[in-house]
């Protein structure tokens, strides 16, 4: 069901050496840029007409208009089950607590007395953030894409989700109603890369943004590589990842069941275990068995995920290599299981989140951590981070310099720009002190 990489024996490569060893699954965005950028220059041209034609084509539904109507999410919140309601609203409790610990505020340093730099924090304009609606659907997407940019201040906030033809060419009503609980009366019934482009480009219904979170699916991420520059863009999301770091003292029935919990989430979802343990090796291949038969989404999902070439178990002989392999892989959500797991987790360098034990599954992160689960996916754990109140936000630089504090760094400035042959620079400053350096 899942195969094996045998890394023992011999001292671990370095670098790039490592990372090609290891399992990941074929993500060909650029391949995908080129399908999608007619798609996206046809909405940029037509409009709201084209989002109509393409909810059609590829969703099957008849829209007469893209924007959701306000009571639409009233009636999707009137709805919902109860149990559903609370458990959103908990999950939007904690994200809160987490994501406005995440405020940055104005800080001013002087640098020379008359010479200050302060750098104040401002958050994007508008933003449009895109759930999800494919083979899932993930009103928590929505949480994690609205807390953040709530609390960063945003003003301005629009959100799409693919058109469901079960419900009248409306997003799904959690969904809907995951917008109402958030106060998010901006919703849009589209889906995959015409989303991006009606935020990119703007529609009749809706205008344009200057930023695109959310993760999605190739189109979603071909799309946000089409438009950067044009837009900010959190991350190109590519399957979601599972890596679990674990010694001989994991309960192979947790490791089991968490490698499982993300492969249900799409045949190209990856499920690594990287252990020292040849014991808890063969004690989770065994333990997988009776628990994916026992599950949904066997075939379509969980059964390609776990063969498939970005999911393996991988044998090390020491934590150290394992620690060693997980740092190179760079996973989305990386699990330690193992004694002193705080002590492991405190040494990692590489993960877009690091859950800690055996009572802090991925599954918990997914909802009700309080943490964000919009996360750097590829091995990109490497060099960026996770959706954050940071994401919404932009560092401006203030410089405030008196008369003397200027000309205490004339002769710097001007020597500086000569030596990078740019005169008028220096001469920028020898304008204001009647073309004499001071001290000069």
């Amino acid at each position: 069901m899942i195969s094996r990489i045998d890394l023992r024996g011999d001292a671990l490569p370095e670098g790039g050496a490592l990372r090609d060893l290891l399992p990941r699954a074929e993500f060909d965005v650029e391949a995908a840029l080129e399908k999608v950028r007619p798609i996206c220059e046809d909405v940029h041209h037509r409009g709201t007409a084209a989002l109509i034609e393409y909810a059609q084509k590829f969703d099957g539904v008849e829209l007469t208009q893209v924007r959701v109507p306000a009571q639409a999410l009233t009636d999707a919140l009137e709805q919902l089950d109860p149990a559903v309601r609370a458990a959103l609203e908990e999950s939007i409790r904690r994200a809160r607590i987490v994501h406005r610990g995440q405020r940055r505020s104005e800080h001013t340093t002087q640098v020379v007395p008359g010479g200050t730099v302060t750098e104040k924090w401002v958050p994007v304009e508008r933003v449009g953030l895109y759930a999800p609606g494919g083979r899932s659907v993930y009103p928590s997407s929505v949480v994690m894409n609205v807390v953040p940019a709530q609390e960063a201040g945003v003003e301005s906030i629009a959100l799409a989700s693919p058109p469901q033809k079960e419900f009248g060419g409306l997003p799904h009503p959690t969904i809907l109603a995951a917008c109402a609980l958030l106060g998010v009366d901006e919703v849009y019934a589209a889906g995959g890369a015409v989303a991006v482009a009606m935020f990119a480009y703007g529609t009749e219904e809706c205008l344009p943004v200057n930023m695109v979170t959310g993760p999605g699916n190739i189109w979603v991420a071909a799309a946000k590589r089409y438009f950067t520059g044009r837009i900010g863009i959190d991350t190109e999301a590519g399957p979601t990842e599972i890596a679990v770091l674990a010694d001989a003292t994991a309960d192979p029935v947790h490791v089991a069941a968490d490698l499982i919990s993300q492969a249900e989430h799409d045949p190209l979802a990856a499920a690594v275990l990287v252990t020292d343990s040849a014991e808890l090796a063969e004690a989770v291949e065994k333990e997988l068995e009776p628990q994916v038969a026992a599950t949904k989404h066997v075939e379509d999902r969980i059964k390609p995920a776990l063969a498939g070439k970005q999911s393996a178990i991988v044998l090390v002989d020491s934590l150290e290599d394992g620690l060693k392999v997980v740092d190179a892989y760079g996973a989305e959500h990386l699990e330690i299981q193992t004694a002193d797991a705080a002590a492991w987790a405190a040494r990692v360098r590489n993960a877009g989140a690091i859950f800690v034990g055996p009572w802090a599954p991925v599954s918990l992160g997914d909802y009700c951590a309080g943490s964000n689960h919009v996360l750097p996916t590829g091995g990109c754990a490497c060099h960026s981070s996770g959706l954050s109140v940071q994401s919404f936000l932009r560092g401006i630089h203030i410089v405030d310099y008196t008369r003397d504090a200027l000309a205490e760094v004339t002769h710097h400035v001007v020597t500086l720009a000569e030596a990078e042959d740019l005169p008028a620079h220096g001469a920028a400053l020898k304008a204001r002190f009647g073309w004499k350096v001071p001290g000069q």
